[in-house]
């Protein structure tokens, strides 16, 4: 999401700017879909704001819910929207009551100056930190109880904007030359060879250089994956959970658009996104293929064939909680323990298109070890054919130096990128 930075009640926070923020996280509080798509919806219907006034009521909107449940608790019984607002500026974004003034009544005047000076010592750990009770407990069992404040501020702050150079079409050092004479001001990112990070969230889509196929969004943890994969020319691969294609743009792009490569998903609607993004990036060398489930007969029909396998494994999502906030409050034990009986089976799957030798990579975006380490130790357990490789030691052969370990470990505390976990396998 755009955002102008420190919000303040001049220019862009107006009544009538904030009033629009008010009712989109209503919306955001009702509604069973995710965030993105509900504020998607609500500016499409409301055309006439500008850029920086859709940058500040998207994200004050996505900070109350990174911030809900110790908003909550400072609002105590009346927590509507409104007062959910107030209290963000007041007790997050340090705003004092003569700065807010345009927006209070003086019953809210009375009510705000009571809710900012609830002590942060009265809210228990999960509720300062803004985590649902069963998160906390699950996280305090795989961090030490400092890490997880670091961790959790740090998963409360929005997340950077990372762009991914096309090296079909640019390097890194001319790229960020063209876009800073656009006035963007960029930088290289710190571990991806080919990520760059903006310090601002400027609207690309309409830019000639992302239109012309330059560059894509992409975080810079998750570009990493496709090193950790570190497919070949002419190779066999296959992005077995695809989606809409950003790892199989890289992955298109490491092999120079030569050898094949699969991306196979069960959502058609996901895959016909990559079909523009295909026509962009220049590559030629990618079928788009859907799959019923990871019981499909093509899947059947191509086992043993594929050198490299990417299972990009659909997951939680908590470790994008800076970009998705949302998925805290709507994840649950009972719908990770679905996902882990699923995750099971795609990793099974994936495994059968490896040829002796081949390279499979089994990744999430989540924080928690029965989605991660859990599920490769047990398919190790009854795949004694397959071996881990050092993640650490595969990227520094790429000349990335990155502090992760064996298996893959990053967060936004550590290393400023989502959470992402990765298991090197390869069969003997």
């Amino acid at each position: 999401m755009t955002s102008p930075g420190q919000p303040t009640l001049s220019g862009v926070c107006s009544p009538a700017v904030f009033r629009h923020a008010e009712v989109l996280l209503a919306e955001l509080l009702r509604s069973p879909y995710p965030a993105d798509k509900v504020v998607a919806g609500y500016f499409r219907q409301h055309r006439q704001l500008g850029h920086a006034e859709r940058g500040f009521v998207a994200e004050a909107a996505f900070a109350v819910l990174r911030r809900k449940r110790s908003l909550r608790a400072r609002c105590a019984a009346d927590a509507t929207s409104r007062r959910l607002l107030l209290a963000w500026l007041a007790c997050t974004q340090g705003l004092n009551l003569r700065q807010l003034a345009p927006l209070l009544s003086e019953s809210e005047r009375k009510w705000l100056a009571e809710a900012k000076a609830v002590p942060i010592a009265d809210l228990t750990p999960a509720v300062r930190l803004d985590l649902p009770d069963w998160l906390f407990d699950a996280l305090s069992q795989q961090f030490p109880a400092g890490e997880i404040e670091t961790l959790a501020n740090a998963l409360n702050q929005p997340a950077p904007l990372d762009l991914r150079v096309n090296p079909l079409k640019n390097d890194r050092p001319t790229l960020l030359v063209r876009l800073q004479a656009d006035g963007l001001a960029a930088q290289p990112c710190v571990y991806s060879p080919l990520g760059i990070r903006l310090t601002d969230k400027p609207a690309l889509a309409r830019h000639p250089l992302f239109l012309e196929g330059h560059f894509e969004v992409q975080d810079e943890g998750s570009q990493l994956l496709a090193y950790l994969l570190q497919p070949k020319r002419g190779e066999m691969v296959a992005d077995f959970c695809a989606g809409a294609g950003g790892k199989t743009l890289l992955l298109g792009a490491l092999m120079r658009s030569q050898g094949r490569l699969y991306a196979l998903d069960v959502n058609e609607k996901r895959l016909a996104r990559l079909k523009p993004r295909l026509a962009r990036s220049g590559l030629s060398n990618v079928n788009p293929v859907r799959i019923d489930s990871e019981r499909d007969g093509k899947i059947r029909r191509l086992a043993g064939k594929f050198n490299r396998v990417l299972v990009d494994a659909p997951c939680s999502g908590l470790g994008t909680l800076r970009r998705n906030p949302d998925l805290k409050w709507r994840q649950t034990p009972a719908s990770v323990d679905e996902l882990v009986v699923k995750q099971a089976a795609i990793l099974a799957a994936a495994a059968t298109l490896l040829k002796p030798g081949g390279r499979l990579v089994y990744a999430t975006c989540s924080l928690l070890d029965a989605e991660n380490d859990t599920i490769v130790d047990a398919f190790l357990a009854a795949q004694p054919d397959f071996v881990v490789r050092s993640a650490e030691a595969v990227l520094a052969a790429q000349a990335i130096v990155i502090d992760c370990g064996e298996r893959l470990r990053l967060s936004p505390h550590r290393h400023g990128t989502d959470a992402f976990y990765a298991a090197i396998l390869e069969r003997r």
